[in-house]
């Protein structure tokens, strides 16, 4: 039976977590959307996207508590010549439950609307690598991607 984890008996707790994930696309797609495109800047708006898809992260994911969010920040990094854009999301909370998914749910909806853009100059753009690099805080303590 599904059912989300009981919470209230724990302790609220300083926690960050940080994740990444990666577009790839051809060189020329990537530097057209580093330019900027008839809808606007790509990159800014991936950037706001990561933030307000890491605010509806509990409305996503059937087990996941809403998490009282004390700043966030996603970082969108074009490397035009290999045809990549990397996205890192930082998130941080004081709460009784991390924020690990809130950072991965941040990075996958800047990467979709980076892939969104790219679709015109590139069809076969490809969102890759979504993984956790750290987390701190909480019961089971850090954690750092080897």
């Amino acid at each position: 039976m599904a059912r989300m984890v009981e919470v209230g008996g724990k302790e609220a707790t300083s926690r960050e977590a940080v994740a990444e994930g990666v577009v790839t696309m051809t060189p020329e797609a990537c530097a057209r959307l580093v330019a900027g495109t008839p809808k606007g800047d790509p990159i800014e708006a991936a950037r706001i996207a990561g933030l307000m898809g890491l605010k509806r992260t509990p409305e996503l994911l059937p087990f996941c508590h809403p998490v009282r969010i004390t700043g966030a920040e996603v970082t969108v990094e074009p490397a035009p010549e290999e045809g990549r854009i990397r996205v890192q999301a930082t998130v941080r909370a004081h709460d009784r439950t991390g924020v690990e998914m809130e950072a991965l749910t941040a990075c996958a909806v800047a990467a979709l609307s980076l892939y969104d853009t790219a679709k015109a100059y590139d069809r076969a753009a490809v969102i890759g690598g979504l993984r956790l690099l750290a987390k701190s805080g909480g019961k089971s303590g850090d954690y750092r991607a080897p």
